[in-house]
């Protein structure tokens, strides 16, 4: 029989520059170049503003981990929570209402057939059932 390595940490970034993953090297190096373009554009108060705010809002996004998983999957959470409603309710009132033409018969619907009743225990005929995915219907 033959025999595989079967990988160990396959949830650890490689670390491809010092001690930074390749992820947060992209982030710190877009987080420069916005503080780059502001210290152009911008006088030095606002230059000062954007540079710390860019440089917190970086550093959190590339290195704050939250239950063992990078910041950005938690704010992207976060953000789908908000957006999708947490509770489901049903409303069996509300209904569709149909147009019906006047002076047409409509024809009652048959009830619904009962359920089977086992009375005994077949274990082996449900099994076969299933084994067959259905195609032996049973006595």
């Amino acid at each position: 029989m033959q025999q595989f390595t079967v990988p160990q940490f396959i949830d650890v970034e490689s670390k491809i520059i010092g001690p930074l993953t390749v992820r947060q090297f992209m982030i710190i190096l877009a987080a420069a170049i916005i503080v780059g373009l502001s210290y152009k554009l911008f006088d030095f108060t606002l230059f000062l503003a954007v540079a710390v705010v860019t440089m917190i809002l970086a550093s959190v996004f590339a290195f704050v981990k939250i239950n063992g998983r990078p910041f950005h999957f938690f704010m992207l959470n976060a953000v789908q929570t908000i957006r999708r409603p947490g509770l489901r309710v049903w409303n069996n009132r509300l209904m569709v209402t149909e147009v019906r033409e006047p002076n047409v018969e409509v024809k009652p619907e048959a009830p619904p057939a009962a359920p089977k009743v086992y009375k005994k225990s077949r274990l082996a005929e449900l099994a076969l059932v299933v084994d067959t995915k259905g195609r032996y219907q049973g006595e």
